[in-house]
């Protein structure tokens, strides 16, 4: 797995300002969490997402790619410091959509 941290440069309000991605070898997205300049944060997986924050169905491009337009910066970062941002917020959000997903059985 690779894990990526994008800032995207923007005036845009609806659009997120940083992209977490845990990527596969081939670079499709398995977990992502997206930032919004209101200060909240969505994220997706293979069994949620939100209006807002879906996994992308085609590859990533290369950091080297993304970092040529000047709206993007990125970098990768480690698996633990992925986890920690997925723990502190996706965890909760993944936790009761299951649990209401099962009152509504």
């Amino acid at each position: 797995m690779e894990y990526i941290d994008v800032l995207w440069k923007h005036q845009v309000e609806h659009d997120p300002v940083r992209l977490l991605s845990e990527l596969d070898a081939s670079r499709i997205e398995r977990r992502k969490l997206e930032f919004f300049k209101d200060g909240t944060v969505d994220a997706a997986d293979g069994n949620v997402e939100t209006e807002r924050t879906r996994l992308s169905v085609e590859a990533v491009p290369a950091l080297g790619d993304i970092n040529r337009d000047p709206q993007f910066e990125g970098s990768t970062i480690t698996r633990e410091a992925f986890e920690a941002q997925w723990l502190q917020h996706a965890a909760d959000k993944q936790l009761l959509k299951a649990q209401s997903g099962q009152e509504q059985t």
